[in-house]
């Protein structure tokens, strides 16, 4: 396989933060010369593990998405039943958990954990980032921070799956849907806490509005709360749980979210760049792909395959 040139300055980056020694990057070099150019060949032959094979997401990561996955739930069940408290399936439901008021005290309850999780996660990632910078390992490409790359990454896999292009882009740790995602949910979230603070404190925010423009916040205040809240349950569940678990290929259930860890066959297939760092940071996924790419009998001279590359990098300097 023939490297672009940004799958090559991420393997270098990887390369040099990690410090390999001479022998180590012979060894990858050797082994990315044998992969086959076509990637759907090598994604749909790797051996892997339905519960994952390689580390994603950190136990503080899981734990967050858990609270985030719980904690919004309980938000929307106990949040609809308020609005629509004169319904004839709101009643029974308020009932059942010992009255409306009880309803508003669970919700608002729940909603302080939302609020905890979320500062939870910004120190994770912001104390994260400070850590692996120190130790020289901070590369903005494995971030969720949006980037031009991911523009491109749109218009080819939309080409790809219009059957215009024989393979998806090679996409980084977190692709450009995921952070669609990612930022989708953070706008909401700062929705539904603004607008749900205001309900709670409105005294408050009017003493920080101009006089004039308080009751028109309070109003569109109220009209956002709910309609975000619903907005946010539509696409969970028929855009997120669609492309997390149940599209082809991850039916019935993808486990990244309780193991933390990502199949090959994923990450080859939507995050290349991630796997070519995976090569470099974990030595015995070089031996697992080599034992594949033997086995397939992909490959039989990797060292010729080599030569034959630096020889025709050598004569194209010339």
């Amino acid at each position: 396989m023939k490297l672009s040139e940004e799958a090559r300055d991420v393997l270098e980056t990887s390369m040099r933060q990690n410090k390999v020694s001479e022998k180590d990057r012979n060894e990858i070099e050797n082994l990315i010369v044998t992969l086959p150019d076509d990637r759907v060949l090598l994604y749909k032959n790797v051996v892997s593990n339905p519960i994952g094979d390689l580390e994603r997401y950190s136990i503080h990561i899981r734990l967050q998405h858990m609270l985030t996955f719980v904690t919004f739930l309980t938000l929307a069940f106990t949040g609809l039943p308020i609005l629509f408290f004169n319904a004839f399936w709101a009643e029974p439901f308020n009932s059942f958990l010992g009255g409306i008021e009880i309803t508003r005290i669970i919700h608002r309850t729940i909603a302080v954990i939302m609020i905890f999780t979320m500062i939870y996660h910004i120190l994770t990632i912001t104390l994260g980032t400070l850590v692996r910078k120190k130790v020289g390992k901070f590369d903005i490409r494995r971030t969720m921070i949006p980037l031009k790359k991911d523009v491109y990454d749109f218009r080819d896999d939309i080409l790809y799956f219009a059957g215009m292009r024989d393979q998806r882009p090679v996409m980084d740790k977190f692709m450009y849907k995921q952070k669609i995602h990612y930022f989708a949910a953070a706008f909401g979230n700062t929705v539904m806490i603004v607008s749900g603070s205001s309900f709670l404190f409105p005294e408050i925010w009017a003493s920080i509005l101009p006089e004039a423009y308080a009751a028109y916040f309070q109003e569109l205040m109220r009209l956002s709360h709910p309609h975000e809240a619903l907005l946010a349950l539509l696409v969970i569940a028929f855009w997120h749980w669609y492309n997390v678990h149940l599209a082809p290929g991850r039916f019935p259930m993808q486990w990244t979210f309780l193991s933390g860890k990502i199949t090959r066959e994923h990450q080859i297939e939507e995050h290349f760049l991630e796997y070519l760092r995976n090569l470099v940071e974990v030595p015995e996924e070089r031996q697992l792909l080599r034992d594949m790419l033997e086995s397939r009998e992909f490959v039989v001279e990797s060292e010729a395959l080599l030569n034959d590359l630096l020889a025709t990098d050598e004569e194209g300097g010339r």
